[in-house]
C-alpha cells in the first residue's frame, strides 16, 4: 500500500467575490495503464477523523480532485474554515500535486506542492 500525505491542508470558507472561488485539488497523475483507486481519510485538531472518501483514476490520465465537490461514501463534505490534514492511500503508485487557491483576500493566493 502506498501512503502519501498532506498535513496543511485548508478550505476556506469565505471568497473576495473574485472569479475564482476558494478551493483546494489533489491532482494525481496514473502513467500506469490500469486505474488506480485512491482512499482519502481526513485527520482534525478538535474532532475525530472522517473516512470514505475514494476517487478513481482512470490508467495514463490525470484527475484534478477539488476538494470542495468531494462527498465520502457517508454522505459527508470536507468542513469549511477548518485545518486539517489528509492521507491518501492507493495500490498504485502515483504522482500527486495539492494546490490551494484561496481568494479570501482581493489580492488571492495560490500555493502549491508535490506530495
Amino acid at each position: 500500500m502506498n501512503k502519501w500525505y498532506i498535513p496543511d491542508a485548508f478550505y476556506p470558507g469565505v471568497n473576495s467575490g473574485n472569479t475564482y472561488i476558494s478551493h483546494e485539488a489533489i491532482c494525481f497523475l496514473n502513467v500506469y495503464p490500469h486505474e488506480a483507486e485512491v482512499k482519502l481519510s481526513l485527520y482534525f485538531e478538535d474532532r475525530e477523523k472522517m473516512t470514505g472518501f475514494t476517487a478513481v483514476i482512470p490508467g495514463e490520465r490525470t484527475l484534478h480532485l477539488r476538494m470542495d465537490k468531494i462527498v465520502s461514501d457517508k454522505g459527508e463534505t470536507v468542513p469549511k474554515d477548518t485545518p486539517y490534514a489528509i492521507l491518501i492511500e492507493s495500490e498504485s503508485d502515483l504522482k500527486i500535486q495539492y494546490t490551494r487557491v484561496d481568494t479570501t483576500q482581493a489580492e488571492l493566493a495560490i500555493s502549491t506542492t508535490m506530495v
